[in-house]
Parts: structure tokens; sequence; C-alpha cells
């Protein structure tokens, strides 16, 4: 470089930047009026279109394995509830097996053991059962079915559950079915 390249243009600051600072790109070259040659501008601008085809091939190659990957793991979702469930089924040929039994105590019991092992899978889903009675109603989890008078109750009470409901507000199956107290006149 000559003597007259090296005072026209700035010396360059070599030191590391300081630590939260983004070093600056080089500097493209300029003509004697100080603007950008026109190579340097074709060569950016192909640069950035280049950039640009990238960014739409992988949004693309995204969406392809987007639509392949999602039949599969629904399939996936499927296969793991069904195999849930599995041992309830199982539990339920077992309970008719046994229905001509002497014991009619003894089918009804199995019965109910098999119905808590099916609310159980479904709670360890994400649904758990719910169907207190005496707490208000809460439109979110209960779906009233009937409107009743109690005296000893607050109007809008839970006081009978027709059907349990299963899930989270939000997050569920079903709502309850629920009766309410109506308020007193």
């Amino acid at each position: 470089m000559s003597d007259q390249d090296q005072t026209t243009r700035p010396a360059e600051d070599r030191s590391p930047p300081e630590s939260g600072q983004t070093p600056l790109p080089p500097t493209p070259p300029t003509d004697a009026a100080g603007e950008q040659t026109p190579e340097h501008r074709t060569t950016e601008a192909e640069e950035l279109t280049d950039r640009w085809r990238r960014a739409l091939a992988d949004l693309d190659n995204l969406r392809k394995r987007h639509a392949r990957e999602l039949p599969r793991e629904r399939e996936a979702e499927r296969a793991k509830v069904a195999a849930a469930f599995l041992p309830v089924v199982d539990n339920l040929e077992l309970a008719l097996d046994h229905a001509g039994a002497d014991d009619p105590g003894a089918l009804v019991s199995g019965i109910r053991a098999v119905r808590d092992q099916a609310v159980e899978v479904l709670r360890s889903l994400g649904y758990p059962r719910y169907e207190e009675t005496g707490v208000p109603f809460d439109p979110e989890r209960h779906e009233v079915v009937s409107v009743v008078d109690e005296p000893d109750t607050a109007a809008g009470t839970v006081v009978q559950v027709l059907r349990p409901g299963y899930g989270e507000p939000g997050h569920q199956l079903r709502p309850a079915a629920v009766a309410v107290s109506r308020k007193q006149e």
C-alpha cells in the first residue's frame, strides 16, 4: 500500500470490541464521491437474494417435515392412549367371565374396581375426575341440568352431581352435569 493510500483511509481499529458491543462490518469500497461502487451494490444484492432464497427453502423444508411427522405423532399418541386402556378391557373381560358366579357382590366390587382403574387411566392422561357437591357453581366446570329448592344451601350451590366431569378448566373432556340450588324467595 502506498503512503498516499494510508493517509486517505482511516486506520482500522484492531482492538477487540468492548463487551456487549458488536463489531462493525467492514466499510464497503467507495468511489471518489463517497458512494458505494456499483460492483459492491450488485454483490450485496446478490448476497441478500441468495440468503432470502435459502430462508425460503428452509421454510419449505420445515413445512414438509412437519407434514410428514404430524400423522406419525398422532398415531403414536393414539397408540399410547389405547395401550393405557388395554388393562381396563382385560379386567372387564374377567368380570364378564365371572358374571355367572354365585356371589353378585363380588361381581359388583369387580366392576367397581375396573371403573376405578379407568378413572385412574384418565387421570394419568391429564383428565382427573371431579364430582364435588356443596361447591359454588362454576360455568367452566359445571353444566346445569336441573335447578332445585334446597332451603339449607346458598343459591348457586352444586347440590347433586348427575354425571361427573373430567379435566381442568380450559382443558376438559367434559364438564360435570349438576343440579344447583335456586335463590330462595
